[in-house]
């Protein structure tokens, strides 16, 4: 619903929109049809909303959208039963679409973590909730924090820059997802290592997960994306100035056969920070 839902109430929108229009209530009654005094009783809440047909012109008269102001009195004519009912579905509905959406943005896991995967529940079923109050279980009764899921969202070069894709597929929606137990960053993503340069910690194949969250500082393995081809690379990152002072950033291997790159820092368009890393075994 519209104004009618605020303070001002079905009267107050009235006057409100005739002082607006800079009418006089004498006016607005001629043109309407209907007495000034009874008119003074809508605006100032002595008498409730008009039947539809006084509505109507009024509408007309005031210059509001067709159908508004008649929506606007047959609500304020509901009972107030029917309208607390009315605004509880209204209220479910959009828990439900908000849940819908904090699915698809944030995974169940990470919604279940911030609270707002209960909070959403509850408001579907007509309850609420304190998500900021401690949890409690029942006696004997461990709660267990499932990892959250990390879109894989496709590979990284341990090697020279390669092109990169996440395959056009929304922030946090892939089809391969992987866990990592001490991530708790909403935004976090994994890729496939492909190459050599960065053995012998990291060995083709391995998963790494990268975390935008995370400060990036000098020293760290960083999946780096590079203007202005958005190529990307996973290397040791040192954050240094050239001879003229320049801020530039080294990019380093770990293996010894492949050599550094030092590029201006204007050059990189992102640094995530490697935060877990898992591999098969065999």
């Amino acid at each position: 619903m519209s104004e009618i839902d605020g303070e001002l109430g079905f009267g107050g929108v009235i006057q409100r929109r005739r002082s607006a229009l800079r009418l006089s209530l004498a006016e607005v009654a001629r043109r309407a049809g209907c007495a000034k005094s009874y008119l003074s009783a809508i605006e100032n809440g002595v008498k409730g909303a008009p039947g539809e047909e006084l509505a109507a012109r009024l509408e007309r008269v005031l210059s509001f959208r067709d159908g508004e102001l008649v929506e606007m009195a047959l609500w304020a004519r509901t009972p107030a039963p029917v309208r607390a009912d009315v605004e509880a579905m209204r209220a479910r509905d959009a828990a439900g679409r908000e849940l819908a959406k904090a699915l698809m943005r944030d995974g169940i896991d990470a919604s279940h973590k911030s609270g707002r995967l209960a909070e959403l529940i509850a408001a579907l079923e007509g309850e609420s909730v304190d998500v900021d109050s401690e949890r409690t279980e029942p006696a004997g009764v461990e709660r267990v924090e499932l990892p959250m899921e990390i879109p894989l969202i496709n590979k990284v070069t341990a090697g020279y820059p390669g092109s990169f894709t996440d395959l056009g597929y929304p922030a946090r929606v892939a089809d391969e997802y992987v866990r990592a137990p001490d991530v708790h960053d909403p935004d976090a993503f994994a890729a496939r290592v492909v190459g050599d340069s960065m053995e012998p910690m990291y060995r083709e194949g391995d998963i790494v997960v990268f975390s935008p969250a995370k400060v990036v500082e000098s020293g760290m393995d960083c999946f780096v994306r590079l203007e202005p081809d958005h190529e990307t690379t996973f290397k040791r990152v040192y954050f240094e100035e050239d001879d003229a002072g320049r801020e530039v950033i080294r990019i380093q291997p770990m293996n010894s056969a492949y050599g550094p790159m030092v590029v201006e820092r204007e050059r990189v368009a992102g640094l995530y920070a490697g935060v877990s890393v898992t591999r098969s075994i065999g």
